[in-house]
């Protein structure tokens, strides 16, 4: 399969071996990845704190940069969730009957990256292998919007030599949510820090999710702390080979 990588900002800049391994990950698999250059930023920053006229353009270039390919996939369970379920209000927005059908035909394309490999390729063993005792946390827009459910657990199971362990509260929010970390520093540490707490508790080597922003929030609490807990991206993990662990 021909698979189009919608990197997002976040990772672009911040994260770039993420979007490495999402490709690492796919060509083991068999499955060519091409990268438009054309894409840009979704608009989730802009449609979270209100800017919906900003929204349109990218919505725009989003259709535009991506239209052409069958199946689309991010490393970013968020930003998945800012195309499936919001291109549709911004496009309604707009005014613009012409965007609302471009986006009620590109939008069903994207797959965060567990959609894509178990509910399209059919996949949960990617041939993985990561000796080591892994926790995760599931986003909320993971959890609440997109439901991907057990997806990522899945794909953690299969995964050679990988102990994954129960995270306490896994539901609950980290505290990151986007502009509230900043809006709302002090909730923001509050609940990152009862995360933490918990994932201190199930012993793990490992802190992994499927959202590199939720991952930078609590790796910062934790390098804070001076603990030893690495927080990685599911991709990163299922990238992973004996070898290279």
């Amino acid at each position: 399969m021909k698979v189009a990588l919608f990197i997002t900002c976040f990772n672009d800049l911040l994260y770039p071996d993420v979007g490495t391994a999402v490709v690492e990950v796919l060509n083991r698999l068999g499955h060519e990845v091409v990268f438009p250059e054309a894409q840009t930023c979704c608009g989730q920053i802009h449609f979270n704190t209100g800017y919906r006229d900003e929204c349109v353009p990218l919505v725009r270039r989003f259709d535009r940069a991506f239209g052409e390919f069958d199946a689309i996939v991010t490393p970013s369970a968020s930003c998945a969730t800012m195309v499936r379920h919001h291109h549709a209000t911004v496009a309604a927005h707009s005014g613009d009957p012409g965007l609302a059908a471009s986006v009620a035909e590109v939008s069903p394309r994207v797959y965060e990256l567990s959609e894509l490999l178990v509910d399209v390729l059919g996949v949960t063993d990617v041939g993985a292998a990561f000796p080591h005792r892994v926790t995760f946390h599931p986003t909320c827009h993971s959890l609440r919007l997109l439901q991907i459910g057990d997806r990522p657990r899945r794909l953690l199971e299969a995964v050679r030599g990988l102990e994954l362990v129960e995270l306490p509260g896994s539901a609950e929010c980290c505290g990151f949510g986007g502009t509230f970390a900043v809006k709302n520093a002090d909730t923001s540490v509050a609940m990152g820090e009862d995360k933490i707490a918990s994932v201190l508790g199930t012993g793990a080597e490992v802190l992994a999710s499927a959202d590199t922003s939720c991952l930078m929030h609590l790796g910062g609490l934790l390098s804070r702390r001076q603990s030893t807990v690495r927080v990685m991206h599911l991709a990163e993990i299922l990238a992973s080979t004996a070898a290279t662990s």
